[in-house]
């Protein structure tokens, strides 16, 4: 019989169920965990590559959700945010998106007040999705990408209402994520190394023919 590990053989392959996987990216958040020196050079990150890096053999992907949204203010980052979808979606990832609003802080330094831009739904949107994938069964496990606290009752809410599907958290690279760990069946802490294996190439070819490249500003 041939070793498939530890305390595994060969023939338990067939008594071995698949199940089924979904993975729910959080955009934002591996982005932002991306943002410095040492790690932008990996902002051309393959979901579909890197959520197949991370499935055993008895585990096959229904789908990928990238839940994201568009700095609709600044037209280079909206330019640079196009490409990469359309090359998430050349290798089958589904964009989900949220939006962007408006909102007044003020300085911690002169106390003045100013406007930025706050990212909104994608918490809400991987939550909804969460559930409704679940309610359609699609998946029997759950790989969600993100170090996002605001989860935690979405989460929670899952494993009371589907008590038989698995909740999986893979942080992002830096990410503590000490609470959200706490409600998943398991946590991953990713790597630089699995950064560095899952990149696309520098040139994509897409369906109609087309190429799109890497952005200049993520080399």
């Amino acid at each position: 019989m041939r070793p498939i590990g530890p305390g595994g053989y060969g023939l338990r392959d067939f008594s071995q169920k698949m199940k089924k996987v979904i993975f729910f990216i959080d955009g934002f958040n591996v982005y932002h965990s991306l943002a410095n020196l040492q790690y932008r050079k990996y902002k051309w990150l393959d979901f579909n590559k890197f959520a197949n890096h991370f499935i055993n053999r008895f585990e096959k992907i229904e789908d990928i959700f990238y839940f994201t949204a568009l700095t609709h203010w600044n037209k280079k980052k909206v330019k640079r945010h196009r490409i990469y979808i359309k090359a998430q979606e050349a290798v089958g990832v589904k964009t989900v998106y949220g939006k962007f609003k408006k909102k007044s802080k003020k300085c911690r330094v002169c106390h003045r007040l100013y406007e930025t831009y706050e990212e909104k739904q994608t918490d809400v949107n991987i939550a909804i999705y969460l559930f409704k994938l679940a309610i359609e069964d699609r998946y029997d496990k759950a790989y969600i990408v993100s170090g996002d606290s605001d989860l935690i009752p979405s989460i929670s809410a899952i494993k009371e209402s589907f008590p038989n599907k698995e909740i999986g958290l893979i942080i992002p690279i830096r990410g503590k994520a000490s609470e959200l760990k706490s409600v998943c069946d398991f946590h991953i802490q990713m790597k630089e190394k699995h950064l560095q294996m899952n990149q696309f190439p520098d040139e994509i070819k897409l369906p109609d023919k087309s190429r799109i490249t890497r952005p200049e500003e993520w080399k």
